[in-house]
């Protein structure tokens, strides 16, 4: 069903993928920055150990793949609570005319609580499509986490959970600016031109 509402959803509806990214600690985040040697006698370099015992907290986030268009909340924890809240955030940044929301997500057990079935009981236009277990491939948003772990984490060090709090907060509004759809089935890969060999047909000239 799922890869039936990526590539032909109902009409008049909407498919946003939902789950959380964490725990996130405050703590230095590698890159890949090349770092030049000082000289000939230059020693091998060496990081400090980061145990980021500063502070921690969730990213949750709605993806929308046939537009790319995403939303960011930051909670302190991963709760029921914070999951319904997050829910509203979500049913008030999706526009007031779609008439049908498809949310794609886990099967945690925050997901199905009580007060999200409430949430779902006041919010007739939503439908919860739970994915199946060790199936994270079929939620779009698992790829978009990695472009937001680039453009927030990526190189950083971070003293404090708000800090984390204020990077995904810009990270977001950037991918927003340069938006793109995720679709279905369809990957981006660079082809390398291949050389005449043996598994390539010759050129034959017919008469």
């Amino acid at each position: 069903m799922i890869e039936r509402l990526y590539t032909a959803p109902p009409e008049g509806s909407v498919v946003i993928c939902l789950d959380e990214m964490g725990p996130q600690s405050a703590r230095s985040y590698p890159g890949r920055r090349v770092v030049k040697p000082a000289g000939p006698k230059a020693q091998r370099a060496k990081q400090e150990i980061d145990y980021g015992r500063r502070g921690k907290g969730y990213v949750f986030g709605a993806f929308r793949p046939a537009t790319g268009d995403a939303f960011t909340e930051t909670y302190d924890g991963r709760t029921t609570t914070n999951w319904v809240d997050f829910l509203g955030a979500v049913e008030r940044w999706i526009d007031a005319g779609v008439e049908r929301v498809y949310a794609v997500m886990d099967n945690l057990n925050v997901h199905s609580g009580t007060d999200v079935l409430l949430f779902a009981l006041a919010h007739p236009r939503w439908e919860f499509v739970f994915q199946p277990k060790y199936a994270a491939y079929l939620n779009l948003i698992e790829p978009w986490w990695k472009i937001l772990r680039s453009l927030a984490l990526k190189g950083r060090r971070f003293e404090a959970w708000p800090e984390i709090e204020e990077a995904v907060r810009r990270a977001t509004a950037y991918w927003t600016e340069h938006t793109h759809p995720f679709l279905w089935g369809r990957r981006r890969r660079h082809h390398t031109s291949r050389r005449p060999g043996i598994a390539t047909m010759p050129n034959v000239t017919t008469t």
